[in-house]
This record gives C-alpha cells, structure tokens and sequence, in this order.
C-alpha cells in the first residue's frame, strides 16, 4: 500500500463519506472491563448532573449559574459581581488543570468525564441498542423499508429521545434560574410563564438535535478541546494506543491462522478483524495513531483484548500508553512541561486559597452622585451619594446603620437610617452626608465609612466628600 493510500485518513473524518455527505456511525455494543468502570462513573456523574442544582447547603443551592443576576455557586459557595475575579481565577485554574491533564493523558477527559459523552454514549446510545439492536441490526434497519416495525421504533425512539432532552432542559434551566425557581415555575403552571415555557423548548430542541443527530460530531467538529489536544500532546503523553511494533511484526498484520507461528512467519499480532473500528463511537481505525477524533473511552481496548485472548495472543496491543513507551519502551516519567504546568496550577490555587480567605462577607459601595455638587446645610456641606451593600452572607441583616470613621458628620438615609438586608442579599439607595465646612482641609476629601449590624461593625468603605474649592 503507497503512502498516500496509508494516510487517506487524514483527508477526511469517519462522519462525512466521499461525497461530502453524513456518514452515520453505527457502533458495535462494547463490553469489557473498561466499559463497567466507565459505566459506573457514569452512573455517578449522571446522579450528580441531576442532583447538584437541586442539592443546598447551609441554603445555597450546590451549582449555580445565574448569568442573568450575575449570581453563581460553585460547590455550595456564592460568588457574585463583586467576586468575578474569584470566578476568573476558578476557571483559569480548571483550564491549567485540563491542560496539565491532557499533557500527561491525553483527551482522558473526553471518554471518561465529558457530560456529552456521557448523555451520548451512556444514556441516548443504550436506550438506542436497547429500542433498534446491535451493529448489524441497526444497519438493516437504516436500509430497511418504512413498514410497521421500523416506524415502531423509530417513534418510540423519538418519543423516549424527546422526553430525555426535555428533563435535560429542565435540569439545565434549574442551573441557570435556581432550583428554586424552577419549582416556582412548574407548581404555577406553564399558562403563567408561557416564556420560560419557550425557552425551555429551545433547549429541549437543542438537546434532541444533539442526541439524536449530530452527536459524535460535537466531538468532532464542535468542542474546541479536540483541536487543543493536538497542540498539547506530545510522544510522552498517555492515550488510548495500538502498538504498532507488536501488531504490524516484520510483514504487517494478517488474518488468523490456527496452529501457525506467527512470530516465525514476521506477522503482527494485528489480525485485521476490525472490531476496534465497528466498536468505536466516532468511527476511526486507532491503528492509525492519535487522532482528533478520539476520545480516549477505552472500547477498542476491551474488544482487542477479547479477540486477542480468545486467539490465545496477549492482551494490551490496544492499551493505554505513550509513543515513547511503545517504540522505545520508556516508563511514564513527569516532564519540564508537566512540571511547568503544575507549578502553575499551585501557585493558582494558593492564590486563589488566599483569596478566598480574605474575601469579605459584606461589601459596600458608596458613589457620589454624578453631577451634583455640595449644598450648604447652615455651617455644614452636605454631599449627595448613592451605596449599595452586598450581604453573601446566610445571616439576615435587619439593623444595618452606616457611620462616618475619623472625622465628624452626619449620614442621612433617604427613607430610614435602618436598613434591612436579607441573606444573600443587597441594599441599595440614596443618602446625605453632613459634615462641618472647618473640618474639611481640601475641596476633595476622603473620607471613611464604617457599615455596622447592631454595634458590631461588619464592613468599611471610602469615598470622597467634595467641598468648596478656598477654605477661609
């Protein structure tokens, strides 16, 4: 075979056939060792996919993404606007972290831990092999006429497929919305919120047209860490690999012969039985080597190792292992690379530790009014503000007072000097400060503001008090 033949692969991918047209992926039923660990994974993962939004502790919902309010809980701890660089490090740790991950194993990620992988491959596609079959019964039924049974199925399939996206909606909405106010939405009915209703459907289409559609090609052509792991991979990283020393031999990989020695005759152990291709959920020949298309989810690892034990051959021509490892027989080892990365990672992390230690439980605003000036209140200058005060806590806060720190004056709340904040919470609004023109010593002064609950002072602020510009 020329070289050209050899690397006709690299022209296409497995979902379009040479016409430019869909080529559907029919994957054989895996089974094995692998496919149990995964499949208990993702048992887990599912439970806490469907779990986490409606999970609370100490009264914040686990996860939460409320990009509308600008509110969001990770791992139960609330993060708001004046937290985004806390969320900014968060996500730059976990992109450090994937990165360093991918370095060493490859896209692992992908096959393993991926909620589209998991939804696609552990859910909608067994629900598939349950409702049309295996392989070969699929395949006949995609050519087979539109007679009784095949519109049986398909219905069936489309119904279930349906009703699956519409859960997965919901759950996706209670990640961005709240829990909460799912619940609140389901109790008073779709008739009063017609569009969330809307909205609810939109994502459900969204979810089936994946599912039941597009599927391996988000993979493929959508996610972007695809085309990222073919800049981070290297000859020392680990990933789902055919040893092509062992499997090609001396002459290449041949059909199996009983009673004959291969090893004498210079063939691989490769058999060409194909099987690690009709089992793949992408559609690619790992005996190519790495590609973009795979995911790493191990079932060309549990398939090869079936054929080969069942050939009296040994197990692992498909396995986990680098290139070096396979052509050079080196163990995996950390490289400067991967040393880089997690000296990153650590210094991220004690960062964003740090920061978290000395995040405040309140934080308060106070802004001058844009274009007002002073007035004069007898021998006082009053100064116009705006303040917002931001309670994360779980605490209610129901005598909150503000005092001028340093300098004598009085603060004037419009409406009530109390102010009441509830948990999680902000207050907002308008007041006056006081203070006597011979205190001031420039015509901008800063000045100190103290937020107390009770007598017990829970947060300070500054802002400036703007007076006249000669003091006589």
């Amino acid at each position: 075979m020329s070289n050209s033949q050899e690397d006709s692969f690299r022209d296409t991918i497995a979902t379009i056939d040479s016409k430019g047209k869909r080529a559907w992926i029919f994957p054989k039923i895996p089974s094995g060792k692998f496919y149990d660990r995964r499949k208990w994974l993702s048992y887990f993962l599912l439970l806490f996919l469907f779990g986490a939004p409606f999970v609370k502790i100490n009264g914040n919902q686990f996860l939460m993404f409320n990009v509308l309010e600008r509110r969001f809980n990770i791992f139960s701890f609330p993060f708001w606007p004046q937290d985004f660089h806390l969320f900014v490090i968060s996500m730059i740790i976990g992109v450090v972290g994937l990165a360093l991950f991918t370095v060493a194993f490859g896209r692992i990620f992908c096959g393993w831990f991926c909620p589209q992988t998991i939804f696609m491959e552990m859910l909608f596609r067994r629900i598939e092999f349950w409702i049309e079959g295996d392989r070969a019964a699929q395949m006949r039924l995609a050519k087979q006429d539109w007679d009784a049974e095949k519109i049986r199925k398909k219905v069936t399939k489309t119904i279930i497929f349906f009703l699956i996206s519409f859960i997965i909606a919901n759950v996706f909405l209670a990640y961005l919305i709240s829990s909460d106010e799912l619940i609140r939405f389901i109790k008073e009915g779709p008739t009063k919120n017609a569009g969330t209703l809307i909205a609810l459907l939109i994502f459900t289409g969204v979810f089936y047209f994946i599912y039941a559609w597009f599927r391996e090609q988000v993979c493929i052509i959508a996610c972007p860490y695809g085309r990222m792991q073919g800049v981070l991979l290297d000859n020392k990283t680990i990933n789902v690999a055919y040893d092509h020393v062992r499997g090609e031999g001396e002459t290449g990989r041949a059909k199996f012969n009983k009673n004959e020695d291969r090893a004498a005759l210079g063939k691989g152990d490769c058999i060409d039985c194909k099987v690690c291709v009709h089992v793949c959920p992408t559609g690619i020949d790992i005996r190519n080597g790495t590609q973009l298309e795979c995911i790493n989810c191990t079932a060309c690892i549990d398939e090869c190792d079936t054929i080969m034990e069942k050939v009296g051959l040994p197990k692992g021509l498909i396995r986990y292992a680098s290139e070096d490892e396979i052509v050079k027989k080196e163990k995996f080892k950390l490289t400067t690379r991967m040393k880089g990365y997690i000296a990153v990672l650590a210094i991220l992390t004690g960062v964003f530790i740090g920061m978290l230690f000395l995040r405040n439980d309140v934080e308060a605003t106070v802004l001058h009014l844009p274009g007002q000036l002073f007035q004069h209140k007898g021998d006082n200058l009053s100064n116009i503000y705006t303040f917002k005060i931001v309670n994360k806590t779980e605490a209610d806060f129901k005598d909150v007072t503000m005092k001028l720190i340093g300098i004598k004056g009085e603060i004037k709340v419009v409406g009530n000097n109390k102010i009441s904040i509830p948990r999680e919470g902000l207050a907002k609004g308008t007041m006056f400060i006081e203070i006597n023109q011979a205190l001031l010593e420039t015509d901008k002064t800063e000045i100190k503001i103290g937020v107390y609950e009770g007598n017990k002072e829970i947060e300070t602020t500054t802002t400036n008090f703007i007076g006249p510009r000669s003091f006589e």
